[in-house]
Parts: C-alpha cells; sequence; structure tokens
C-alpha cells in the first residue's frame, strides 16, 4: 500500500514548458531557483521561499527558466481534503519551513507511515492549505486566444525597451482598439496594467536569480527610476524589493 503521503527534494536542469498533471494534491517548494507555473488562464512564478498548491488531477504548464532545487509533498486525495484552489502560490511561513523540513525523512516507500509521520505530515497540509487561501499576488495572464498570447509574449520580450502597445498591435494583427478590448475580455486588466505586473514578476525572478544591485534590476525591467521601481514593487508585494529578495535567504 503506497504511503498516504510523501516528500522527496529534487534538482531539475532548465527545461522548457512542458505539462504537468499528478493524481495527487502536490505540494511543490522552490528552495533554489525559479520555476514557472501557468493554469486557468494565469502564470505565476515560483521563487525561493515561496510554495505552490496543485490540486490533483489537475493540468498545469510548468517552466524552468534556470536550474531549481525544489522540495515536494504529494498528498493522496483520500487522505487531505481538496486544496482551496486548483492552483495557489503562497508565501511559506516559519511553522511550514518546520514541518515540510521535518517530513523529508518519509519519502516514496510501500512501507506504512508511523503515527508520528502521519501526524506530520496532517499538520502540514493543514497549515499549507490555510496559506493558499491568501495566494500571491504576483500573477499575470496567458491570455486564451492567439493573438493575444503572442502579444503578452511580445510585451515580455520588450519591457526593458519600452514596450509600445500600438506596435505590438500591428505586430499581432489587430487594431489597438480591438487589442485593448482582448485584453479587457481575456484578462479583466488593461495592457499597461499586465504591462506592470510582468516588469515586476521579471523583478521577482532576477532578485531570485542572482546579486544584482536592485537599481540594476529596475532598469533591466523598464523603470527609469529607482523610486517608480519600489512604489511599484511595494503595492504589488507588500514589500520593498531589498525586503523581498531577504525572505528568500530566511
Amino acid at each position: 500500500m503506497t504511503r498516504p503521503a510523501y516528500s522527496f527534494v529534487r534538482t531539475f536542469p532548465a527545461e522548457p514548458e512542458r505539462e504537468l498533471c499528478v493524481d495527487r494534491h502536490y505540494l511543490l517548494c522552490a528552495s533554489a531557483g525559479v520555476l514557472r507555473l501557468e493554469a486557468q488562464g494565469q502564470a505565476w512564478l515560483l521563487p525561493p521561499a515561496r510554495a505552490a498548491l496543485i490540486e490533483a488531477g489537475r493540468p498545469i504548464r510548468v517552466s524552468i527558466p534556470q536550474p531549481v532545487t525544489t522540495a515536494s509533498v504529494l498528498f493522496d486525495a483520500g487522505f487531505v481534503p481538496s486544496p482551496p484552489a486548483p492552483l495557489a502560490v503562497f508565501d511559506l511561513n516559519r511553522l511550514a519551513g518546520a514541518l515540510l523540513a521535518e517530513c523529508g525523512s518519509w519519502g516514496p516507500s510501500e512501507e506504512q507511515l508511523p503515527r508520528y509521520a502521519e501526524t506530520l505530515f496532517a499538520a502540514l497540509a493543514a497549515v499549507c492549505w490555510r496559506l493558499a487561501e491568501q495566494p500571491s499576488p504576483v500573477v499575470v495572464p496567458a491570455g486564451r486566444s492567439p493573438e493575444l498570447r503572442r502579444a503578452l509574449r511580445l510585451t515580455e520580450q520588450r519591457l526593458g525597451d519600452q514596450a509600445r502597445f500600438e506596435e505590438i498591435a500591428e505586430e499581432v494583427g489587430l487594431a489597438p482598439r480591438s487589442l485593448a478590448r482582448r485584453f479587457d475580455d481575456e484578462t479583466g486588466m488593461t495592457w499597461r496594467a499586465v504591462l506592470r505586473r510582468m516588469r515586476i514578476l521579471a523583478a521577482v525572478e532576477k532578485l531570485a536569480d542572482d546579486d544584482l544591485p536592485i537599481t540594476a534590476i529596475a532598469f533591466s525591467v523598464g523603470y527609469s527610476s529607482l523610486s517608480a521601481f519600489n512604489a511599484a514593487f511595494r503595492d504589488l508585494t507588500g514589500r520593498t524589493p531589498t525586503q523581498y529578495r531577504l525572505s528568500f535567504r530566511p
């Protein structure tokens, strides 16, 4: 009989986007590096000290832009309740981190879990299910139509180059008014609001990737002043870029 829950740690090389679907509820935690996750028309970044909770049987798209080390826990659907959302990315608190580390002693096996381990896994699920009710706001729409998905790709490629909406509309073959309507219909956001979120998402990735100065990161994602970058970053994440970077290294 397979264990009702088990843990494992793995390191993955950079990989292009692929589909992931498992038959258990999946708690995926990044300890080094960054993953990109996409589901239900939205895209998240999973940097260190963050976790993703994925409902069993829910296909998601995963890409690994840089090598990443993850600590994961798989929960049998009969052992824990369904997660509060098909996919949620959230900050790990100290209790969740300690429970995750303690659960690391029990990997995949046919041997029965001792009562102590079952209690630990149940406690980890209870804490993470609660945290998943307050997901990370650092999320961007993925788009449904081919035109909007291409417009999003072009926007992301030009974050540091003063992206222009009219040029992107021309390249995807739509009038600016038509593309603006696609953004409203498919994302509920304006192009400029999406651009702002993409810049913050790119900044989070750079904060996790290396020790570049905050000013260099701000300029690389399209901000012309550090104060404007800091204000936009704090407005979306609730923290300054420096505080966010420190949270990767508790």
